[in-house]
């Protein structure tokens, strides 16, 4: 299957992924991932239609059920018309017709059962796939990526703040002073 080889190479991306010293995160290659992304997407119709099959498979099964029960329905009563003209024996046709639309009303409901469960453990087992998925590539994924936002906005209210110190310095006249003068002068600490 196509999907599961591409989740395959997500599992690979990740495992090879260079990761960051005692954060226990990685550094990947976002349009790689999204690159396989998309064509997991692309792929995913391909198990809807199995998913599609699989229901038109169980629509066709329970037709042949309603279609074989019909006809054992049909033939029972055919069987109880003929022997009408003995009343003992019309009893015993109809006891006979009665359990056979018992018993294939009853076949027609374990094989109409045994397509649901079919059907939802291919579903079950599809949902569990994708939330796998979810629960361990792209939850990290974006939590990578808001890590990397919040990252570069300290970043940047760092280096403002040293502009503005720098500014303030130049108001005030102190930049004259030496590299390693600004380093020890008690304006410049941060918090």
């Amino acid at each position: 299957m196509k999907v599961l080889d591409l989740l395959e190479e997500i599992e690979e991306i990740v495992d090879t992924a260079s990761g960051f010293p005692l954060t226990g995160k990685i550094m990947v290659d976002a349009q790689e991932l999204l690159e396989i992304v998309r064509e997991i997407r692309l792929e995913l119709p391909d198990e809807i239609q199995q998913a599609q099959w699989i229901k038109n498979e169980r629509e066709r099964i329970i037709a042949e059920a309603k279609k074989e029960y019909e006809a054992v329905i049909a033939d029972a009563k055919r069987q109880a018309e003929a022997l009408v003209e003995n009343d003992d024996i019309t009893v015993k046709a109809k006891l006979r017709a009665d359990e056979l639309m018992r018993v294939t009303e009853e076949t027609a409901k374990q094989l109409k059962m045994s397509t649901y469960d079919y059907v939802d453990s291919i579903l079950y087992n599809f949902q569990e796939k994708m939330e796998h998925l979810n629960a361990l590539y792209f939850g990290d994924m974006f939590g990578t990526i808001e890590k990397t936002f919040n990252d570069i906005n300290e970043t940047l209210a760092s280096n403002r703040n040293e502009i503005k110190e720098m500014a303030y310095r130049t108001e005030s006249g102190q930049d004259e002073l030496l590299p390693s003068e600004n380093e020890e002068h008690p304006d410049s600490e941060r918090d």
